[in-house]
């Protein structure tokens, strides 16, 4: 372990500093997390046993990263966790959602990709923990590396994990990111107990889900999840699924959306999470028209970039075709018919066969 510096403070007192540093870096909290990971990758293997992660491979392959967080970042004695809300100032999700002829995007890819946001403020808390004890070994994580999360943020006192598999913090729902400091600082876990789990008996995020992806509390089988679907899943839509997707092009929030816990959830105060070219409201024929170079433009630095520009037209057309049928909607649709994507064109030729009328 690095020598402490002339006056700094000690490994005890530093998680309070740590705690009040990222405030004042623009985190609404942040803690130490218990490394006891047990019961968590327990559940994770049975997750992986059953099929649930679909497409994912990853999630097998790095499951031993995620079991030891020193292989993961070599010389981690601790894990800094951190939470930042990004609930944007945008078009009422509900009213969109109850508007076919416009694109639902996942409210947290409105803005600015959190990615570099969050990497960024992390490494000036590292930063900050160097200025005040001197050099240590440390990596920033978002998202970003095999790590079990909301687990560690649950260590930390963030929050607890609902039944919808979201960490969910009584103070401000689920609206927020995560991020973690992996260190090989030894700082002391915080000695209260517990946040304590207060789902209750409630049960509206399983019986929301459009797909009926959550199968039992704490159970999510992302074959089944739009937000799965429509971000990580490559190739074919199952067709028995696309009519409950709705006008959802990126991702799903209706697990949050109906969540008790996120009335408390306030606004952020981020402008980089602010909804960019009116895609809090678009129409799906406008967002269709947008050719790849277009595309690539609007979309630089943003979440979407994830889904790539084939899957962002497979998603509209599968929008397209739970839409009201008009004869714009059929011409934006014909336009794409034969499009040289295979995928692209069996979405596109399935929403045309809704909407059209054979006779």
């Amino acid at each position: 372990m690095p020598a402490l510096i002339p006056s700094a403070p000690s490994l005890e007192a530093l998680p309070q500093l740590i705690k009040a540093w990222a405030l004042e870096l623009g985190f609404a909290d942040a803690g130490i997390a218990s490394l006891q990971l047990g019961e968590d990758l327990d559940h994770l293997r049975r997750w992986l046993d059953e099929g649930m992660h679909g497409g994912m491979a990853f999630m097998r392959r790095d499951l031993h990263l995620r079991e030891h967080p020193a292989q993961l970042r070599p010389g981690t004695l601790s894990v800094i966790c951190a939470r930042l809300d990004y609930r944007p100032h945008a078009e009422s999700a509900l009213r969109v959602l109850e508007q076919p002829d416009r694109a639902y995007i996942s409210r947290y890819a409105l803005g600015r990709d959190y990615h570099r946001l969050m990497r960024a403020r992390l490494l000036k808390l590292g930063k900050r923990i160097e200025e005040a004890i001197g050099p240590h070994g440390y990596r920033v994580l978002t998202d970003s590396a095999p790590a079990l999360e909301k687990a560690l943020a649950r260590n930390a006192h963030l929050g607890w994990i609902g039944k919808n598999t979201l960490l969910l913090n009584r103070h401000a729902g689920s609206w927020f990111f995560l991020g973690e400091i992996y260190t090989d600082l030894a700082l002391p876990p915080d000695p209260e107990p517990a946040v304590e789990n207060r789902c209750g008996s409630c049960v509206a995020c399983i019986k929301i889900c459009p797909t009926q992806a959550i199968v039992g509390p704490y159970r999510l089988d992302a074959r089944r999840c739009i937000s799965y679907l429509t971000i990580e899943h490559h190739g074919s839509i199952p067709e028995e699924l696309r009519p409950m997707i709705g006008n959802r092009i990126f991702g799903c929030d209706d697990c949050q959306l109906v969540c008790p816990w996120n009335r408390y959830a306030g606004l952020t105060q981020e402008p980089d999470f602010a909804p960019r070219h009116r895609l809090d409201s678009a129409k799906l024929i406008e967002l269709f028209a947008w050719d790849e170079t277009e595309w690539l433009a609007k979309t630089e630095g943003m979440a979407l970039r994830r889904a790539g520009y084939l899957r962002w037209l497979r998603n509209l057309a599968v929008a397209l075709g739970n839409s009201p049928s008009s004869p714009e909607t059929i011409a934006a649709l014909q336009a794409r018919a034969h499009h040289t994507d295979d995928t692209v064109r069996e979405h596109v030729q399935w929403a045309l066969r809704r909407l059209v009328q054979t006779p």
